[in-house]
C-alpha cells in the first residue's frame, strides 16, 4: 500500500545520497523577480501570516511535505537533473516567492521559469537514516524562501530511492500524488530522449486570480457568507476546536503524532454498507462517528468540523501541482436519542451541503465580519481539520505499491488536532497530529479510544447507540 505518515515513518534503505537544490546563480536571478499583480490564495496567505507570526517559535512553523518512491535500476544523474528542472519549470507555483509588504500585504514575485536551475550535490554514503531525515527537513528552506523545496536520491546497488520535499505552500495531498506520477513520467521521457513529452497544465497563479476575483465580490449579504456566519454563530461565534483540553500554549510548537488502524478492509466494507443502507456514504459515516465521539466526550450537541476540499475545477488543473484546497464546514446536530444509523443520513447531507461552499474562503468571510455579526474569532486562529482520502481511487495507486510510494509530512503543530483518515486496499488508517504536551497525549488517546469504539461497533453490530456524555 502507499505509505502515509510523518517524517519519522520514512525508512529508506541506506545508500549514496545526492541532493538537488537551487544553484546560487538561479537563486539570485529568481530573487530579482518583480512583484506580480496576483497575490497568494487565501489559504496561502493565512498560512504565510501564521509562519511569519511564529518565526521565532524555535521549530519550523511551515509544514514540509515529502513524497518518496523506489526505482529498480541504477540512477541516471543527468536525466534526474533534467527531470527536477523540468518539473519545477512546468508548474508556475514554483516560480513564485512571497514577502510581507510595508503596508501589511503579502506580495507575490514571479520569476521566469528559465531562471530555475537546480544542481546536484554528492553527499557520499549515508547509513544514519535519522540524520538523513533531519538533513531533508533542515536543509529545505522555509515558506518565505523561494527555494522551499528540495530533491534527492539514495542510490544502492541496482536500485535507488527518490524523494521530493516541498513546503505545503506549493503542494497539497492531491499534488503530492500528482508529483509522484509526473516525476516518474518526466524521468522516463528524459531516458527516452524526449520522445514522451507531457501535455501542458494550467497554472496555479491563474487559479489564485480566479479565487481572489470570486471572493472579492462577496459581501456579508451574500448567501454563501450568510451560511458561513450562521454556522459560526451556532458554534458560539467561533471556529471549531478540539473537544478536550490540549494544554498547548498559543502559537506553534513541536507536534506529536499517532497512527492507528481504523478498519481492516472487510470491516470497512461492512461499515460502508451500514452507511449505504441508511442513506449515507463512507465519508458521512466518518463524520457521524466523529460527531458522536465529540458528544460523548464533551456533551456538545452541535458538531462543526472543517475539511479540506480539492478546488481543481478546470480541465487543465486536474494535473496541476499547487495548493488547490479550501476549508469547508461540516455541521450537524446530535440528539440524546440518536444512534449511528439515524445520524449517518444527516451527516451525509451535511457533507454534500459543505461542497457548495468550496469556492468561498472562510478567511475571506472573516475579513467581512463586523462587530454586530456576533463572531469572536481572533486573527491567527487555528481549527481542527478532518481529511479523508480514498487511496484506492488515486490515479496510479497500484503503481505506488510497486514502487513503495510514500507521502510524509513534518510535525509542525499549531496548537490544534489534525486528523487524516486514509483508506487503502487492505486497511483504513487514522492519523492525528497534535501538540506534544502530556495533556494532549492523554486527550487524544481518550478521543481515539472513543472513536474506535464507535466505528468498531458499527462494523460489527450494524449500529451504535449514543451514550450519555462523560462527566467532566
Amino acid at each position: 500500500m502507499v505509505a502515509f505518515g510523518f517524517f519519522d515513518d520514512w525508512h529508506p534503505e541506506p545508500g549514496r545520497l545526492t541532493t538537488w537544490t537551487a544553484s546560487p546563480a538561479s537563486r539570485a536571478a529568481v530573487l530579482r523577480a518583480p512583484v506580480h499583480e496576483v497575490g497568494p490564495s487565501y489559504q496561502q496567505e493565512a498560512y504565510l501570516r501564521a509562519v511569519h507570526r511564529n518565526a521565532d517559535a524555535g521549530v519550523r512553523a511551515s509544514r514540509l511535505c515529502m513524497i518518496s518512491f523506489d526505482i529498480t535500476a541504477a540512477p541516471e544523474y543527468p536525466a534526474l537533473t533534467a527531470t527536477v528542472n523540468a518539473f519545477l519549470r512546468r508548474h508556475d507555483t514554483f516560480t513564485s516567492w512571497f514577502a510581507p509588504a510595508a503596508d501589511g500585504r503579502i506580495e507575490r514575485h514571479v520569476a521566469d521559469p528559465a531562471a530555475i536551475e537546480f544542481t546536484a550535490t554528492d553527499h557520499g554514503e549515508v547509513t544514519d537514516i535519522e540524520a538523513l531525515r533531519d538533513l531533508v527537513q533542515t536543509g529545505t528552506p522555509g515558506a518565505f524562501d523561494w527555494d522551499c523545496f528540495s530533491f534527492g536520491v539514495i542510490a544502492r546497488s541496482g536500485s535507488f530511492t527518490f524523494y521530493a520535499a516541498v513546503d505545503h505552500l506549493h503542494t497539497d495531498g492531491v499534488a503530492q500524488a500528482l508529483s509522484c506520477v509526473e516525476l516518474l513520467l518526466l524521468y522516463g521521457n528524459e531516458l527516452s530522449g524526449g520522445t514522451h513529452p507531457l501535455p501542458p497544465v494550467a497554472g496555479h497563479i491563474d487559479y489564485c486570480a480566479r479565487e481572489r476575483a470570486h471572493n472579492a465580490q462577496l459581501t456579508p449579504a451574500s448567501p454563501e457568507v450568510r451560511t458561513w456566519l450562521d454556522l459560526l454563530r451556532h458554534n458560539d461565534g467561533d471556529v471549531p476546536s478540539f473537544p478536550l483540553e490540549l494544554g498547548a500554549a498559543p502559537g506553534y510548537g513541536r507536534g506529536a503524532q499517532v497512527t492507528r488502524p481504523l478498519f481492516s478492509e472487510p470491516d470497512a466494507l461492512r461499515f460502508e454498507q451500514v452507511c449505504r443502507d441508511h442513506g449515507g456514504r463512507f465519508l458521512g459515516g466518518l463524520f457521524a462517528a466523529i460527531a458522536l465521539a465529540e458528544f460523548e466526550l464533551s456533551g456538545h450537541t452541535h458538531y462543526l468540523g472543517f475539511s479540506p476540499a480539492n478546488t481543481r475545477v478546470l480541465p487543465g488543473e486536474s494535473a496541476s501541482v499547487g495548493w488547490y484546497t479550501n476549508l469547508i464546514p461540516v455541521a450537524l446536530t446530535v440528539h440524546a436519542e440518536d444512534n449511528f444509523t439515524t445520524l449517518v443520513t444527516v451527516a451525509h447531507e451535511a457533507t454534500e451541503r459543505a461542497k457548495d461552499l468550496a469556492a468561498v474562503s472562510v478567511h475571506r468571510v472573516l475579513e467581512l465580519v463586523t462587530p454586530e455579526l456576533g463572531i469572536r474569532t481572533e486573527p491567527g486562529w487555528a481549527a481542527p481539520m478532518v481529511s479523508y482520502v480514498d487511496v484506492r481511487k488515486m490515479a496510479g495507486a497500484d503503481m505506488f505499491d510497486a514502487i513503495k510510494g510514500g507521502m510524509y509530512g513534518s510535525r509542525a503543530s499549531a496548537g490544534e488536532v489534525y486528523l487524516w483518515v486514509n483508506r487503502f486496499h487492505d486497511v483504513t488508517t487514522l492519523s492525528l497530529l497534535f501538540p506534544d504536551t502530556a495533556q494532549a497525549h492523554a486527550s487524544v488517546e481518550r478521543y481515539v479510544k472513543t472513536l474506535l469504539g464507535i466505528v468498531t461497533a458499527v462494523a460489527a453490530d450494524g449500529d451504535y447507540a449514543v451514550r450519555a456524555p462523560a462527566a467532566s
